[in-house]
């Protein structure tokens, strides 16, 4: 069950009960793609630093280890031993992602494993059962993720397939949840609203998918070549159609500035691999912004990366010893840095909370994006976008 807590404009201070725990929003996602965080972060690892959900992915696990052996196991929360609520992916970003690979038909996507090449299909129906397999407590229906600058007629005909399939998807998840030996009986599921940056499509297809009664309802197919502005504007024309008693997820987003402006646009859930990636890099978040561990200037600094955070790095460690670990190769110098930047984004999330309880959210909005400004503009030289990540050329 969903509950509108507190609400400042258009933002939402909510919670969402599952079988699994009740989930505190605005909430931040963590991303186990293949059930782990790269970094060799551990389950007890991300309880630690205050992870309320775990993201992983359908397409991922499918092929390794295979749906079928995480069913022997009990599902994925016993197989990785977590006891937090776990959202898959339906393996919809897969048809964006892999294009070179897959082969959209009205049935479904045929796809080439990008592993070894092997023919495999998926449909509504089949990511159903993948993810009933898993047992995950919210599952995502399965879609085509148009790309930003598809014309108009095509995203059309890709959000009209997308419709036909989410019925399929509601009509076996239905299904699965009836079964006696389903893994998780009470498995959520999230619509996903298309449309790249076409108004009319967007908000069109957000009244239809509005109407299915459905878990929760996602933003999909951003942050995928459009600008902040233009995702900014998607959110400002769409959230308002999407129901305002079931919980609202933006995915694939993103940075903190991302998270900020669409918190006050309505959004309760996201997840984004930048706090990992980066981190696996040097890349650091902190509430004054980023910073570049592997600059020179930090080679005698032995400071934490960020004054008074408790994180298990910050708790220890110095930005010179860290980014010897980094320069060195160490896995540990990774582990840290990653620990570090989800640290930074689950606490980040809380601080968000608090300051929508306490009604002073435009204030804290205002305030931390401006003090994220003072590090010096260096910190982004080189080849490295903290926001995209390494840059070719």
């Amino acid at each position: 069950m969903y509950k509108v807590l507190k609400t400042s404009g258009r933002a939402k201070r909510a919670q969402l009960e599952t079988v699994h725990g009740t989930i505190q929003t605005p909430v931040f996602m963590n991303v186990a793609t293949v059930a782990a965080i790269k970094g060799g972060v551990s389950t007890e690892d991300l309880e630690q630093i205050g992870t309320q959900v775990v993201l992983s992915n359908t397409y991922h696990l499918h092929l390794r280890p295979g749906d079928d052996v995480i069913y022997k196991m009990g599902g994925l929360h016993k197989f990785m031993s977590c006891n937090k609520p776990i959202l898959t992916d339906s393996g919809g970003f897969q048809v964006f992602s892999l294009a070179q690979n897959r082969k959209i038909k009205e049935e479904g996507v045929y796809f080439r494993s990008h592993i070894d090449g092997h023919k495999l299909f998926m449909g509504p129906e089949e990511s159903m059962r993948i993810q009933s397999h898993i047992g995950s407590t919210i599952a995502m229906a399965f879609d085509e993720c148009p790309s930003a600058r598809a014309e108009h007629e095509y995203v059309q005909m890709s959000v009209d397939r997308t419709t036909r399939w989410l019925r399929r998807c509601k009509r076996e998840m239905d299904r699965l949840n009836s079964l006696p030996d389903t893994v998780n009986p009470h498995q959520l599921l999230f619509g996903i609203n298309q449309g790249a940056i076409f108004d009319d499509i967007r908000i069109e297809h957000a009244k239809v998918i509005s109407d299915m009664n459905l878990d929760g309802y996602a933003v999909g197919g951003l942050a995928v070549g459009e600008t902040h502005e233009q995702m900014y504007h998607v959110l400002d024309k769409v959230v308002p159609y999407l129901p305002q008693d079931k919980p609202t997820y933006l995915m694939g987003v993103g940075t903190p500035a991302n998270i900020l402006e669409a918190v006050e646009r309505g959004v309760d859930f996201f997840d984004c691999v930048y706090p990992s990636r980066n981190g696996r890099h040097g890349h650091l978040y902190t509430k004054r912004g980023h910073i570049n561990l592997m600059n020179a200037k930090y080679e005698l600094d032995s400071t934490p990366i960020e004054d008074g955070c408790q994180c298990p790095a910050c708790r220890r460690y110095s930005k010179s010893y860290i980014r010897h670990l980094l320069k060195s190769g160490e896995m540990l110098g990774m582990r840290l840095c990653v620990l570090h930047n989800l640290y930074f984004y689950n606490h980040m999330m809380e601080d968000i909370r608090t300051a929508l309880d306490e009604g002073r959210f435009e204030t804290y909005k205002k305030d931390l994006l401006e003090s994220m400004k003072e590090f010096d503009n260096d910190d982004n030289a080189g080849k490295y976008d903290i926001a995209k990540g390494w840059k070719k050329g």
